[in-house]
C-alpha cells in the first residue's frame, strides 16, 4: 500500500488545516482495518491523533478531540484530518497510517506549523 500526504503548512493559532492521505488501495477493502493520523513533535516520539475503522467508528487523542475531524472519500481513495482551531502544540511532522492485511503502511508525513 502506497500513501501520500499532503495538507501540511503554516498556519496562526486558531487557523484551520486538512490534510489528505491518498492511498493507493480501495479504502473499503476488507483487508484494511484501520486509518489513522499520527504525529511527531520536535524532540516528541509519534503519536496517535485520530482513527477510523472500516465500520466507521472514529476515535480521538484527548488533545484533539472536538477539534479534529478524521474521514474519508471512498471514492478517491483519500483519508482526510480536518484540524480546526490549532494550537501551537499541533505543530508536528502528521503521518497517515493502514493496516492493510495486518501490517502497518506509513505514509511520508507532511509538516503542519502552527505560530503563536
Amino acid at each position: 500500500v502506497q500513501l501520500q500526504a499532503s495538507g501540511g503548512g503554516l498556519v496562526r493559532a486558531g487557523g484551520s488545516l486538512r490534510l489528505s492521505c491518498a492511498a493507493s488501495e480501495n479504502l473499503e477493502s476488507i483487508y484494511i482495518s484501520k486509518l489513522s493520523w499520527y504525529r511527531q513533535g520536535p524532540g516528541m516520539g509519534r503519536d496517535l491523533v485520530a482513527s477510523l475503522t472500516t465500520r466507521g467508528s472514529t476515535n480521538y487523542a484527548d488533545s484533539v478531540n472536538g477539534r479534529f475531524t478524521i474521514s474519508r472519500d471512498a471514492a478517491k481513495n483519500i483519508v482526510y484530518l480536518q484540524m480546526n482551531s490549532l494550537k501551537p502544540e499541533d505543530t508536528a511532522v502528521y503521518y497517515c497510517y493502514v493496516m492493510y492485511r495486518f501490517a502497518s503502511y506509513w505514509g511520508q508525513g507532511t509538516q503542519v506549523t502552527v505560530s503563536s
